[in-house]
Formats: structure tokens, C-alpha cells, sequence
């Protein structure tokens, strides 16, 4: 069986990334730009750093804001109506992953209007059709929307979240300008961080791992490890180092899958509105520690990358509680919550834990696993 590889056609990398829009639209021939931002980074000016981009090149578009945090089916709709009425050729999704999950949606539903009712994209849809070209912006380092074939619509009245997956969605161009990223916070710096950690170990050591996917994730944890405390801090190479981190993560965990730290995490962004990067950085620790016996020798690799000494010295045992200690330490440096306490329900964790079992992340798990032991796992977190 072939393993099957998708990564952008360009990227830009570096301070200043953001000025090759212009020569990127006019190369390509495009004619009027559909933006995707969400209202804070409108607020904040961040938005505006790209729209004086377009602007100061002569380029027309349209800016749509109405993004939630965890886009919904009726986000997406809107944006649909919205594009249709623009006039635009093209996207450019400014944000973290909720303006580019939204806009991947947008962008394929446009070219494959069958798809309009957008809960039957869930899974891996049948779309004939590649999407309306997107141009990528982040101004997070952690989803990596960026670079992955794979977006996240929230079904509000069903409370879970739908995890598409499809290539004819990945972005033409990514923009990866840590410059875009120097305004957020230490809370949203620190939990996106974290999720791009929980995309290079679970994509290490999910079922669909192999060499050439391994050797990003392996990177990218290295150099996370290395940079989110500065980044943090907001230090320029702390920035700059997990803008790059960030991406190496989504070029390998795209093209092989994640598990059930996602699994586990998407449905309480849908039921509690809670922070992707923050559930996964709280849920991490405890499910390397139930997956350790499934990963052969990969926690002594997982180890050596967050930065423990003397890992070939040290016992199986001894490097796998190493490397989840060093995941451990830096979310709790970081500021992440130590558990889910303040977050879930003991009453929800049925609804949770069948929501995760059902998820597409799941079936990547390195261990196999079943609703009463998710179940257990979330019990274990309170």
C-alpha cells in the first residue's frame, strides 16, 4: 500500500512573509480577495496588517468576520451566501484555525455546492472538486491549518464537533509571518503551542506513523520544546522558532492522523466552548502515560527531543515516564491547567466520552481503546 503525502504547493516563511501576497495574487491572476478573519483580530488591527498588504498592491476584496472561536455550521453557511455575493475569486483566512477551518469550508462547499448542508463533509467527503484557491495567514502557532488537508465545523445542535478531512482543501499558499503572531497573549500562545506539541507527539506515534512522517514530528517537537517558553515570553526568537515548529507539525500529523488526545478534546470545545490547545495540553500527559505500552521504543525519541539527557541510558520504563515528565514540565510552565476540573461536568463525561469514541481522530490511537475506558480517562482528569 502507498503512503500518500500532501503538503502546500508554496510557502513563505519569516518576518515580513505577509508582503508576498500581493505578488502571489497578481502571479496567479486573481481578482478580487474573500477574507476570512475573526472579529478580535479585526479589532485589534491584526486583520489590517494584510488588508494594507491588498491595498497598498491595488487588490480588491471583501472582509467577512462573522468566525465564532469554534466555527459552526451556520458560520460557514453565512460565509457561503456571503462569498457568493462578492464577487471574489479567491480566499485569504487571517487567523488561528477557526478563520481557516471556515474558510477551507467556505472554499470547498463553492466548488462542490452538493456539499451545502456541510454535515455531509464530515469524514473523508467525496468532493470532485478542488476548493476556491486559499491563501493562509496564521496568526496562531499551533493549529497549523495552514499546511493540513483536515478542518473542524462545530454541529451546535448536536453539541460535537465534525472532523473533515479532504485535499482538495490545503491551502495554495501559506504566509507564515511570526510577525502576525507578536499580539497574542500568553494564555492563547501558550495553549496553541501546546496544541502543536499534541500534533507532533500524537502524530509520532498514531497508527499511521512512518519514517518520512516521523521525521518532521521528531523536529518539530525539538524545536517547540526549545522555543514556546520564549515564545511566551514573547521573545523574538520564541516567535519566530514556533511559527516554524507549528508548520513542521502539520506536514507530518495532515498525512498520518492524530488519536485520542483530540479525540477526547474536540468535544469539549463543542459542548464547554473550551480552548482547543488548553484541552489538549490537559488531556497529553495522561494519555501518553495509558498509550506508553503501544509505542515500542518512540518515548525515548519523544524524550531526547523535549531536551532529557542520557535517555540511552535509561531503562523503557524509565524513558517513557522521562518523556511524559518533560511534556508535564513545560505545560505547566506555560501556565496550562493542571486538570479539567473547572471544565467538565461529571454528569457530561457519558456524552463526552461516546462523542470521542465516535470521533475521526480515534482510530489512530496507537492503543485500541473503548467508551468505558475514554470514560475512565476523563474521570481520571477531574
Amino acid at each position: 500500500m502507498a503512503n500518500r503525502f500532501v503538503l502546500n504547493e508554496t510557502s513563505y516563511h519569516g518576518a515580513g512573509a505577509i508582503q508576498e501576497i500581493a505578488a502571489e495574487a497578481k502571479g496567479r491572476g486573481f481578482q478580487k480577495a474573500f477574507v476570512c478573519s475573526d472579529p478580535d483580530l479585526v479589532k485589534f488591527g491584526v486583520t489590517k496588517k494584510v488588508l494594507d498588504v491588498l491595498d497598498g498592491a491595488g487588490l480588491p476584496y471583501e472582509l467577512y468576520s462573522e468566525i465564532k472561536p469554534n466555527p459552526t455550521i451556520e458560520n460557514v453557511q453565512t460565509g457561503v451566501e456571503a462569498y457568493k455575493k462578492s464577487g471574489a475569486d479567491y480566499l485569504v483566512a487571517i487567523g488561528g484555525g477557526s478563520s481557516m477551518d471556515t474558510a477551507k469550508a467556505i472554499g470547498i462547499i463553492i466548488n462542490n455546492p452538493e456539499f451545502a448542508d456541510v454535515v455531509s463533509l464530515e469524514g473523508v467527503a467525496p468532493t470532485t472538486n478542488k476548493s476556491v484557491p486559499i491563501f493562509a495567514v496564521p496568526t496562531t502557532a499551533g493549529t497549523a491549518a495552514e499546511v493540513t488537508i483536515n478542518y473542524v465545523i462545530t454541529d451546535a445542535a448536536k453539541n460535537r464537533k465534525m472532523v473533515c478531512v479532504d485535499p482538495k482543501d490545503i491551502p495554495v499558499v501559506a504566509f507564515v509571518d511570526p510577525e502576525m503572531m507578536a499580539s497574542m497573549p500568553k494564555g492563547l500562545t501558550a495553549a496553541t503551542g501546546m496544541d502543536a506539541l499534541t500534533h507532533a507527539i500524537e502524530g509520532y506515534i498514531t497508527k499511521g506513523a512512518w519514517e518520512l512522517s516521523d521525521m518532521f514530528h521528531l523536529k518539530a517537537i525539538e524545536i517547540i520544546a526549545r522555543s514556546l517558553r520564549g515564545a511566551v515570553d514573547n521573545t523574538p526568537e520564541g516567535r519566530t522558532d514556533m511559527a516554524l515548529g507549528q508548520y513542521v507539525a502539520g506536514m507530518g500529523f495532515s498525512n498520518v492522523g492524530l488519536g485520542i488526545v483530540h479525540s477526547m478534546a474536540h468535544p469539549l470545545g463543542a459542548l464547554y466552548d473550551t480552548p482547543h490547545g488548553v484541552a489538549n495540553a490537559i488531556i497529553l500527559p495522561t494519555v501518553m502515560k495509558y498509550n506508553a505500552e503501544a509505542t515500542g521504543e518512540k518515548y525515548r525519541e519523544i524524550a531526547r527531543a523535549m531536551g532529557v539527557e542520557n535517555v540511552d541510558s535509561m531503562t523503557q520504563e524509565e524513558y517513557r515516564q522521562a518523556a511524559i515528565d518533560a511534556v508535564q514540565k513545560l505545560s505547566e510552565d506555560v501556565g496550562i491547567p493542571a486538570n479539567l476540573k473547572e471544565i467538565v461536568k461529571e454528569e457530561d463525561i457519558p456524552f463526552l466520552a461516546q462523542s470521542a469514541y465516535d470521533d475521526a481522530c480515534r482510530p489512530g490511537n496507537p492503543r485500541d481503546t473503548s467508551v468505558e475506558e475514554i470514560t475512565e480517562l476523563y474521570k481520571s482528569l477531574l
